[in-house]
């Protein structure tokens, strides 16, 4: 009986810590999604002032993204790089050729480009900028890529989140 009573206060405890972090976000900067869903939730977060949506990355609190993995941690570095970066090349020095200069160009680490084509599984995050953890999700895939269906799954991802917003 004891141990029960351990695992549903620690499963509460845990509850209530997810939900502690989705309530200090306060501002939202969007990513690029798959058929540009992420315009969609923009209307409609600021629409019902779910969250504050904003267009510098750095004034974020979280960030939502339609995919995680290995490119969605380059494009954080990228975003939130405590260094600033690097100077771009000057034009090609004394007594060097055009070739020289771009083989020395093309030897520095290639950027990775964050695109919104791919194939969008329904899937939505929010990713808490400073912990870089995953403090919301849903699912809601849009049955094809007319407006109004990406505006109604993002109505939906919306009313989900603010319900998530009115539990904490």
């Amino acid at each position: 009986m004891k141990a029960f009573a351990f695992l549903l206060c620690a499963t509460a405890l845990a509850v209530a810590g997810s939900a502690a972090g989705l309530g200090e976000i306060q501002s939202v900067y969007l990513l690029p999604m798959t058929a540009g869903l992420d315009q969609y939730l923009a209307n409609h977060l600021t629409g019902e002032a779910v969250l504050r949506v904003v267009a510098d990355p750095k004034r974020a609190d979280a960030v939502f993204t339609d995919r995680l993995g290995e490119e969605f941690e380059r494009r954080l570095e990228e975003l939130y790089a405590s260094q600033p970066p690097a100077p771009i090349a000057p034009a090609a020095q004394e007594g060097e050729t055009k070739g020289e200069s771009a083989r020395q160009g093309a030897q520095a680490e290639p950027r990775v480009r964050f695109s919104s084509f791919g194939r969008g599984r329904g899937n939505v995050f929010l990713v808490e900028v400073r912990t870089r953890a995953v403090i919301w999700s849903a699912w809601e895939k849009p049955k094809d890529s007319t407006p109004e269906e990406l505006d109604r799954a993002a109505r939906r991802l919306v009313a989900r989140l603010k319900r998530a917003l009115g539990s904490r």
